[in-house]
């Protein structure tokens, strides 16, 4: 009874992602075909849904190159089982980053221009470099994974034991991994940051920022996708251990965004310049107040530090798991107040008008049906990754090539 209910459960889940995430491709097509016209993006707010998912997902695949590095750098083994469920994520992380810049860029049958007409000069260019040379690092990690699902140890032996061949370039790969990411982590902001015409932005800290709270959001992520998943699938089975001791490192490093993020803001208020002033204004007491005070150092830095670095809070798992996502939300509120606000203050090109002005920006619904459709794309390959892949599974340990079943035998022997 128990186990039908869940099937049912299950099936209709997935049926839910699949006509959201069919509804995002019908957004998709139109976009295609009728451009960026039929959103709400102009030359004054060019960067809006869109690019919010795109830097809160890379930000959140970042669990990826954090805990690839422990495991292969600083030699902490007994995260590996949890860095095999950072890759995956990390692998749709970034899918569902260039899913949104395939839309956003308005022309996407050009999407290949950067790869070959270089130019150093930008940091969008490295970036975009960045990007496409990780996707191709995550897609190697990954192949492991594939191969040792059952079903390919079963349809296709042989290529099951090639695929898990590439296991032994993991510490390379993590090498790989972990340069490219530290190099767009921070060019995101960066990008942000050498933008002269937008005062709000135009600061080096974006970079630091961009890099550390990502630092924080991936593990986070992770560990609340493994926590979220035992939880309601027997397909997935977590080490509380393992996942704890992540939790505390996140917590740290939320002490070094809370420094650098009131640091980075408040001090700008020593000085008046014309539209950073103004758009300051409108995130600490403005319009986006709540998202910064709220959303941003409440509940996505406070209350979450608070709970991580204290064993007693962190050990109960409804707070521990509140906590996660609250770091979560955080990042995406700390993501789209930086990418508005500094767009919603502009300058002029009169040169009798000398003040700043204001613009707004509400998403159009195709904007939110693409973007509903992407996120929709990531829950359903999370979710077929841990029924099909078992990619939240800690009892594999370190024993990557061991065939599950041969594996699930052996402990229940011992």
């Amino acid at each position: 009874m128990k186990t039908n209910i869940k099937r049912h459960a299950f099936s209709l889940w997935t049926g839910v992602l699949l006509l959201i995430f069919g509804w995002g491709l019908v957004g998709m097509f139109q976009v295609m075909t009728q451009g960026l016209a039929i959103t709400n993006l102009t030359d004054l707010t060019p960067w809006g849904l869109w690019i919010g998912i795109d830097l809160s997902a890379i930000a959140l695949a970042a669990g990826a190159f954090t805990l690839s590095a422990a495991v292969y750098l600083l030699k902490l083994h007994a995260l590996k089982p949890v860095a095999r469920t950072a890759v995956f994520i990390g692998l749709l992380g970034y899918t569902m980053a260039m899913m949104t810049l395939l839309m956003d860029i308005g022309r996407p049958d050009r999407f290949w221009h950067a790869l070959v007409y270089w130019n150093i000069h930008s940091p969008l260019w490295e970036v975009t470099m960045c990007v496409a040379l990780y996707f191709i690092v995550l897609l190697l990690e990954v192949t492991p994974i594939v191969g040792r699902a059952d079903f390919v140890r079963r349809r296709w032996p042989r290529l099951s034991q090639g695929l898990g061949w590439v296991h032994v370039l993991a510490p390379t790969l993590a090498v790989i991994g972990l340069l490219l990411s530290l190099l767009h982590q921070s060019s995101l902001g960066a990008t942000y940051g050498i933008l002269a015409a937008r005062p709000f932005w135009y600061r080096s800290a974006l970079a630091s920022l961009f890099l550390v709270s990502a630092m924080a959001a991936g593990p986070a992520l992770t560990v609340l996708a493994s926590k979220t998943a035992a939880a309601l699938t027997p397909h997935a089975y977590v080490d509380g251990w393992r996942l704890d001791n992540i939790s505390r490192f996140v917590g740290w490093v939320l002490v070094a965004l809370l420094y650098l993020r009131l640091w980075d803001t408040l001090s700008m208020v020593y000085t008046h310049q014309p539209g950073r002033s103004e758009a300051l204004e409108m995130l600490t007491t403005g319009a986006y107040a709540f998202n910064f005070w709220v959303l941003e150092m409440f509940l996505g830095i406070l209350i979450p530090l608070v709970i991580l670095l204290n064993a007693r809070l962190r050990n109960r798992p409804a707070l521990h798991w509140l906590a996660l996502l609250f770091v979560v939300i955080g990042l995406f509120a700390y993501r789209w107040d930086t990418n508005m606000v500094g767009q919603l203050v502009v300058f002029s090109y009169l040169p009798e008008q000398t003040l700043p002005l204001f613009t707004g920006y509400t998403p159009a619904l195709i904007e939110w049906q693409v973007g509903l459709g992407v996120i929709a794309f990531g829950l359903l390959g999370f979710t077929l990754g841990v029924r099909h892949l078992h990619v939240v599974d800690h009892r594999l340990g370190n024993t990557i090539h061991q065939p599950l079943a041969t594996l699930h035998m052996a402990q229940a022997t011992d």
